[in-house]
């Protein structure tokens, strides 16, 4: 199981989605205020920390990704559905940054001034996608091994 090459991929897209679960995503200056946009939602960056804004959805979504890659890895056995799991995370992954657009859409109309930018951790989603196409190449490279020595049998 930790031996192939794909269970590494699909382990980095779990560390991946953690580190963004708990990372900030955005910075956003509204007026003189500055708010950190994280996975929960956007909270103050004064001492008294504050949740202005939730958004349990892209927290919910962000650890559902990472438990289905986690979860993933275990069916090594069941390498077809291995391939659906990591496609279904793919398209979770993509939900998670229409999501993110959505939340920064939502919290734009309704300042007056705004300004955002971004951090590091949003791009994490961005390279677990990537790690999750390979991981998806190497168990498809897998099953047409197997296929092809069942056939010589």
């Amino acid at each position: 199981m930790i031996q192939r090459i794909q269970t590494v991929y699909l382990l980095i897209v779990t560390g991946l989605a953690l580190a963004s679960l708990f990372m900030p995503l955005a910075v956003v200056q509204s007026g003189d205020v500055f708010y950190a946009f994280d996975a929960s939602g956007m909270s103050t960056m004064t001492a008294p920390v504050e949740l202005v804004y939730p958004a349990w959805a892209l927290m919910a979504l962000t650890g559902i990704i990472s438990l289905l890659a986690l979860v993933t890895v275990f069916f090594y056995k069941k390498r077809i559905l291995q391939i659906r799991f990591c496609i279904f995370n793919a398209i979770l992954m993509i939900a998670f940054y229409g999501l993110f657009a959505f939340f920064v859409w939502k919290i734009a109309t309704q300042s007056e001034t705004f300004h955002f930018s971004v951090r590091l951790a949003l791009s994490f989603p961005l390279i677990a996608l990537i790690f999750d196409y390979l991981a998806i190449r190497n168990i498809g490279a897998d099953e047409v091994l197997v296929r092809s020595l069942n056939r010589l049998r």
